[in-house]
């Protein structure tokens, strides 16, 4: 994802949650989802700066103007996660977890899909021949890259 070179800020994700649940639109059918029809020179204006940012694209080949996510929900969540992990977390996806378990209430059916996750990676890691600790087992307190 290099082309995304900044983070998206607060209003630009709302906007963006926009484009991924109703794919390419414009900037008046944006601003009617978002209860913002008085805003809609804030939402244009946006989505203009968005455009910049390389964070939507624009096709500009009828009047109206139509943009759509540049990237899909899953790859930016992934980036975002990835510059979290690396700016406050030093790397480490055992602290963010266990931040983000402890944060909030976890569904019993997310804590299942979690369960799922780790039965996976530790299957692969295995198969990979690496050595498999826990985060909260001697030793298992390393980071992405190997750190204590």
């Amino acid at each position: 994802m290099k082309g995304l070179r900044r983070r998206p800020t607060d209003a630009e994700l709302a906007i963006l949650r926009v484009l991924w649940t109703r794919g390419p639109s414009t900037v008046r059918e944006v601003a009617e989802v978002m209860g913002r029809e008085a805003g809609y020179t804030t939402i244009l204006k946006l989505m203009q700066i968005m455009t910049e940012k390389r964070l939507v694209r624009r096709d500009e080949a009828a009047r109206t103007h139509i943009y759509e996510a540049a990237y899909t929900e899953d790859q930016t969540q992934r980036h975002l996660v990835t510059d979290l992990l690396d700016r406050v977390f030093d790397g480490s996806a055992a602290k963010l977890v266990i931040q983000a378990l402890a944060a909030g209430k976890t569904s019993p059916e997310e804590l299942a899909e979690i369960r799922k996750l780790l039965r996976e990676k530790v299957r692969g890691t295995e198969s990979a021949g690496e050595d498999v600790r826990g985060a909260g087992a001697p030793g298992g307190n390393e980071d992405r890259r190997g750190r204590q």
